[in-house]
């Protein structure tokens, strides 16, 4: 039987990534993203639901997002679904469904109002989805107007 597991949402961050380590100092971030969905329900009024989604990156990737990424800031994020199930403090098992990151892309202007975006794809950090490679610490980062923050 074939199988597919792809998940690829744009929002903004809820929280300020959390950056840790792995006994084996894998980098392992984690932050929550908010996307937004807006219809026109059958009475004609204008509706919006958001969901948040948590998301977790490894490695090179979780350090970038870590560094040029935070709270309000938008995103395109690119991964696999993955299921995480433990037992709490209080004895009772939980479990949730999580966003492993593969890709991303920033989204929005730099803080200078330059050009839009920038991805992160593999080991290269790339602004305005070119082929150029960009040196990380010569990202601003993307901006993202009051007004834009789904939350």
């Amino acid at each position: 039987m074939a199988s597919y597991n792809k998940v690829m949402l744009i929002g903004n961050l809820t929280r300020d990534p959390q950056l840790s380590y792995t006994p084996s100092q894998t980098a392992v971030v984690d932050f929550g993203l908010a996307t937004n969905r807006k219809w026109t329900a059958q009475d004609g009024s204008q509706r919006e639901d958001t969901c948040f989604v948590d998301c977790r990156a490894f490695g090179k990737q979780a350090e970038t997002i870590n560094k040029y990424l935070a709270k309000g800031r938008s995103v395109f994020v690119e991964g696999r679904l993955t299921f995480d199930s433990w037992t709490g403090q209080d004895g009772v098992k939980r479990s949730k469904h999580r966003v492993t990151v593969e890709n991303f892309q920033f989204l929005g202007g730099d803080r200078q109002g330059g050009q839009a975006g920038g991805s992160y794809t593999g080991g290269q950090a790339q602004q305005g989805g070119g082929s150029a490679p960009m040196a990380q610490e010569d990202y601003a980062g993307p901006s993202v107007p009051e007004d834009d923050i789904p939350f």
